[in-house]
């Protein structure tokens, strides 16, 4: 029976047969790609520079903008190399790595939006509080176990996940590699369980914080109901809006990714769904947040004249 200490190489999905297409693939891909670090990088940019925005929502906007782009440059870029060069290989170092990293900066965005729901909050619900309960030790605190709490999810999960026995080749079915996916090629029911049972807490915890974003804008929305400014009213909502609108596009690419039905589940499916929650949400992030704040969108115009102008 074969291990995975004899598995050299995985072979991921590959996106076409035709050269052609594969091309095309190339660069539909590096498009997005250049587009995610493009806007996300001009956010860090516009956060690190103006003074204004050093406050606690444009420091956690920071820290997911970071994670953005840890996560996006995790998965594209070897998927880009894999069309290019016509390979579908990937090292068994390098998948673990991947997975690794997948996972980190997955799951330490999921803390990070809950952190920022949290910040939403304070700021709207506790005004009076909110220079005590969002100082910058406080910040840094939250902001710090978000990031400790990926890495020790990714570790456990990785870790796991390539201890088991692997008898069922080493063809991975999707574009990176992704532990569903390992999984299938596992053949030690006690192990594949265990792993089961990880992903089971792990997806608790995800729904938990889901939950607790979930109560918090309930919260926030009969606290923005009950102001008598219709000014008021705006600012708050250009403030939850975007976040709302990232948590719902994280959470629900997500979770259909891992909880759909087996009976639904396809390989054109699975790559569908994969390409929507890792790399349309970095991609379109930076995009739902400068629509609406006029602060953060007054700094990068300004930014870019720069830019163009110098």
């Amino acid at each position: 029976m074969a291990n995975s200490s004899s598995v050299s190489e995985f072979l991921l999905l590959a996106f076409a047969d035709t050269r052609e297409l594969q091309l095309l693939h190339f660069a539909l891909f590096l498009g997005i790609y250049l587009a995610a670090l493009l806007g996300n990088g001009l956010i860090l940019t516009a956060v690190a520079c103006d003074h204004r925005l050093h406050t606690p929502m444009y420091f956690f906007l920071l820290n997911l903008t970071l994670l953005d782009l840890g996560c996006i440059s995790t998965t594209l870029p070897k998927a880009m190399a894999n069309a290019l060069w016509d390979t579908r290989a990937i090292s068994y170092q390098g998948c673990a790595a991947q997975v690794f990293f997948f996972l980190f900066f997955i799951s330490a965005e999921h803390y990070t939006l809950t952190v920022m729901s949290y910040d939403r909050y304070v700021a709207i619900c506790k005004p009076l509080h909110y220079g005590s309960l969002m100082g910058s030790r406080a910040c840094a605190q939250m902001a710090a176990a978000a990031w400790g709490s990926g890495f020790l999810d990714a570790l456990l999960q990785t870790t796991i996940t390539f201890s088991l026995p692997l008898c069922q080749g080493n063809a991975v079915d999707q574009f990176f590699c992704e532990i569903p996916q390992i999984l299938k090629l596992s053949c030690s029911g006690s192990d594949y369980l265990k792993e089961v049972r990880i992903l089971a807490v792990s997806a608790c915890l995800a729904f938990g914080c889901f939950v607790f974003i979930l109560l918090s804008y309930v919260q926030i929305l009969r606290a923005v109901l009950r102001m008598p400014s219709s000014q008021g009213q705006h600012k708050a909502f250009s403030t939850c809006l975007p976040h709302l609108a990232v948590v719902f596009l994280f959470v629900s690419t997500g979770m259909f990714a891992y909880l759909k039905p087996p009976s639904i589940s396809s390989p054109s499916l699975d790559l569908v769904v994969a390409v929507l929650y890792s790399v349309v949400p970095p991609a379109f992030n930076p995009l739902i947040y400068s629509m609406r704040n006029q602060e953060l969108k007054a700094t990068l115009k300004k930014l870019i004249l720069v830019v163009v102008f110098t």
